[in-house]
């Protein structure tokens, strides 16, 4: 490649030296004397005025005009049952009469053989009863407190880590409350959640306040969160659903439906002016 366009090269140098007078002149550039190690004589050197003496000049590039292209695959795709031509026709690779020639064959089929979706052995399950929870400290609302973005004076549920930014879209179940920056809690707060560590529950009634785990299924958890989705809907608000057997043990009331505003007090002297849904 680089043996042709010194070949070029020199020739239109020698074609450029019969004309006495230059048409082109790059007085810009500046040439240097080089010599031809391919040519008879190896040691002839070519002076820096035959450059600017010549009619036309190619100079050689590994990038030309006729090598630009648009971006297309070079393989375009097969087309099967388009002539004898393509080499795909008439049967399009499917061959004569069979079982593989026609339309009736399952996906994974072998042949009769035990597939190897049969043969692999099965490792592990999934667990149809698992709940995600979103986690959130303690410091967390603490600080949102402090931003003014939570009213500490009303009761903080779900709805209102939601509505602060405080929780993502990791909340399939519902919230997790942590012991993370306990020691911020100094006023008393009253929380509803859906589940909440030793740590968190001691920081929290050691300042004064409650918390108080509650049941809300996907649907109840939906009409807690988004209750304007029922309403653009033209639905009613679902009644709050009891908690499975599994989970009667881990929670301390049903989830309240629309969004409560008011804790439910743990005595039952103190609970008479409110309504209390009890686990049977």
């Amino acid at each position: 490649m680089l043996r042709r366009g010194l070949c070029v090269l020199s020739t239109s140098i020698i074609r450029s030296s019969n004309h006495s007078k230059p048409i082109l002149r790059y007085p810009s550039i500046q040439f240097y004397p080089f010599q031809f190690p391919h040519s008879p004589n190896a040691y002839r050197t070519v002076s820096p005025n035959a450059f600017l003496d010549f009619q036309g000049f190619r100079a050689y590039s590994l990038l030309s005009l006729n090598d630009l292209r648009d971006k297309v695959p070079r393989k375009q795709k097969t087309r099967k049952g388009r002539g004898i031509g393509s080499g795909k026709g008439k049967t399009a690779g499917r061959g004569h009469k069979g079982q593989r020639a026609r339309k009736g064959i399952k996906l994974g089929f072998e042949g009769g053989q035990t597939p190897l979706r049969r043969r692999l052995p099965k490792r592990g399950f999934k667990n149809p009863f698992s709940l995600t929870f979103q986690p959130i400290g303690l410091g967390k609302i603490a600080k949102l407190i402090n931003a003014g973005k939570i009213d500490s004076s009303e009761l903080i549920t779900m709805k209102t880590l939601k509505d602060a930014g405080a929780l993502g879209k990791q909340m399939k179940d519902g919230v997790r409350l942590m012991g993370r920056g306990s020691e911020q809690i100094k006023w008393p707060i009253h929380l509803e959640v859906s589940r909440v560590t030793v740590r968190a529950k001691e920081a929290v009634e050691a300042a004064g306040g409650s918390v108080r785990r509650v049941y809300y299924n996907k649907l109840g958890l939906r009409a807690l969160l988004k209750p304007e989705w029922f309403e653009k809907k033209g639905r009613l608000l679902p009644k709050a659903a009891g908690p499975p057997p599994k989970q009667r043990d881990k929670v301390d009331s049903i989830g309240r439906l629309p969004a409560p505003t008011k804790p439910i007090p743990f005595s039952v002297e103190a609970s008479k002016d409110l309504p209390v849904q009890h686990l049977s």
